[in-house]
């Protein structure tokens, strides 16, 4: 059993204090509200939610929860410290974190008259960087003491629903916790051994990421499938019966098969359909701000790879892999093509090298389109990879083949790699390496 204190027992802290409770744990919930604090105290839940109250309870009866305002006694009664404070939006946008600063003012206040070490658990949602550029600093300030050294501290983001919050707590999709050092992790991760879900230890930035990544995909699911509705609706078609059968595709639809950071997209069929969807949509008068600004962002991700690309200020480039993605011939409407292209027009001197594509151009389906769309792209084509390393100032990886995993021993630290693919996790080379995305 571990001793833990929860600093705000809104939403997120009540929750967590009477699940934590309930599995054994001694919570004792510090809040400035004193209404909140006496509610709990009774043994009731200061939130609807449903199956809290009896949680509450049955963990106040067996006396596992108190609820008090002395933040001091409770850093010095327990050995885990969860903030679950609020971070509302302000009006631009960003987030008040005045609640979270509070919170750590009074946690480093009372670190510096405790002997023995002791973790804090960010519970609260805070965008990356928050952590260890505002927290860290506060802590280290009013404690006297040094983050990993003399306390812990981890991030631990809630994946929990309103109604449904006490099974997500039990039953969530992951468990992830992000820490400055293991043994802050795995102290934590105790916490969670009877729940059965992946658990995830990772560095804080991450685990602050992994909480905006899921809701921002949350909110664009429930925009998309809305706008795929209205259509729907508009063509006399069931909406949720469309739905219902995208759903049941778990090799593509719901899988991470799409959901790599990367190139744009290309291909014979995305664009096409996403351009056919949008135009149905404007002669039915419906609008889809989120569909029309799929092609219009693709677009950018290759714009932006230009730039840097400029900004490196060498004129020789080779490619690698210039059909829309690794194990294909096709070019059609391949981001890698309209990129040389916009090079080319920029007066680089490009050689490309792609072994399926020089197949094609013999006797494959896209001979002809070869021969006829792009016939001075497939002039620049070399049959060795060898020869885009002895050309190159600058090599873009442009399709996921394991053969260019090769090329990294034979570089030199003059020339730079531009991968837009990650065709490695550990790349090792003398070579200026740069990611897209990473």
């Amino acid at each position: 059993m571990k001793k833990i204190s929860v600093f705000g027992l809104g939403y997120v802290g009540s929750v967590s204090s009477a699940c934590l409770a309930d599995n054994g744990h001694f919570i004792i919930g510090v809040d400035t509200n004193k209404t909140k604090i006496d509610i709990i105290n009774k043994g009731r839940s200061p939130v609807i939610e449903e199956g809290l109250q009896s949680l509450i309870k049955k963990a106040v009866d067996n006396g596992k929860i108190q609820a008090s305002v002395d933040g001091e006694s409770a850093v010095l009664n327990s050995d885990i410290s969860f903030v679950c404070v609020g971070t509302p939006s302000m009006s631009n946008g960003s987030l008040d974190l005045e609640y979270l600063e509070r919170v750590a003012q009074e946690i480093g206040t009372h670190l510096k008259n405790k002997e023995s070490y002791h973790i804090i658990a960010i519970r609260s949602t805070v965008l990356p960087g928050t952590t260890e550029n505002t927290i860290v600093p506060i802590l280290e300030e009013k404690s006297g003491k040094k983050a990993a050294r003399d306390f812990g501290l981890v991030v631990n983001p809630e994946f929990m629903r309103e109604s449904s919050a006490v099974s997500d707590f039990y039953d969530p999709p992951k468990t992830v916790i992000g820490a400055l050092n293991k043994t802050d992790a795995d102290e934590v991760a105790e916490l969670y051994e009877n729940i059965n879900a992946p658990l995830i230890k990772t560095s804080i930035s991450v685990a602050e990421m992994i909480k905006y990544a899921d809701n921002a995909f949350h909110a664009l699911k429930v925009t998309f499938s809305n706008e795929i509705g209205n259509i729907c609706r508009a063509l006399n078609i069931d909406s949720h019966e469309v739905m219902e059968i995208f759903c049941q595709d778990t090799k593509l639809n719901l899988a991470p098969y799409y959901l790599k950071p990367g190139f744009a997209f290309g291909g014979s069929c995305l664009p096409k359909d996403i351009r056919a969807l949008s135009y149905k949509a404007k002669m039915l008068d419906i609008k889809v701000p989120v569909l029309d600004a799929i092609l219009p962002s693709n677009e950018l991700q290759i714009r932006n790879t230009v730039k840097r690309i400029i900004a490196l200020d060498k004129k020789k480039v080779g490619i690698l892999g210039f059909a829309f993605k690794a194990g294909t011939d096709d070019l059609r409407e391949s981001p890698i093509v309209e990129l040389i292209e916009i090079l080319l027009g920029k007066g680089y001197e490009i050689k490309i090298y792609d072994k399926q594509v020089s197949f094609a151009k013999l006797f494959g389906a896209n001979k002809e389109y070869i021969e006829k769309r792009i016939p001075h792209i497939s002039r620049l084509m070399v049959k060795d990879p060898r020869d885009i390393v002895n050309h190159s100032e600058i090599i873009i990886i442009g399709s996921k083949n394991s053969e260019f995993e090769d090329i990294f021993p034979l570089l030199n630290k003059e020339q730079y790699v531009f991968d837009l693919v990650r065709i490695t996790n550990k790349t090792i080379t003398q070579a200026k390496y740069i990611g897209i995305c990473w």
